[in-house]
């Protein structure tokens, strides 16, 4: 997902594709003590998603805080 992406939707959204991303981690790290994983570079790529919505979002919000005062 790329950042455009990213700020072309609404918070509720981001928040929803959080929750999914930090759900799909969780099976890769499940799935990797089980057996090997083939594309190891996904973890990287979902921790990177994550970080880059986290950070649009804070930015909205400080945004906001500011347009109130």
């Amino acid at each position: 997902m790329t950042i455009d992406e990213i700020r072309g939707k609404d918070s509720r959204e981001l928040k929803l594709d959080v929750q999914a991303l930090r759900k799909e981690l969780f099976g890769l790290h499940f799935r990797g003590a089980a057996e090997e994983i083939s594309h190891t570079s996904r973890f990287r790529a979902i921790r990177r998603t994550i970080a880059r919505i986290n950070t649009v979002l804070r930015q909205r919000e400080i945004a906001a805080v500011q347009g109130q005062g």
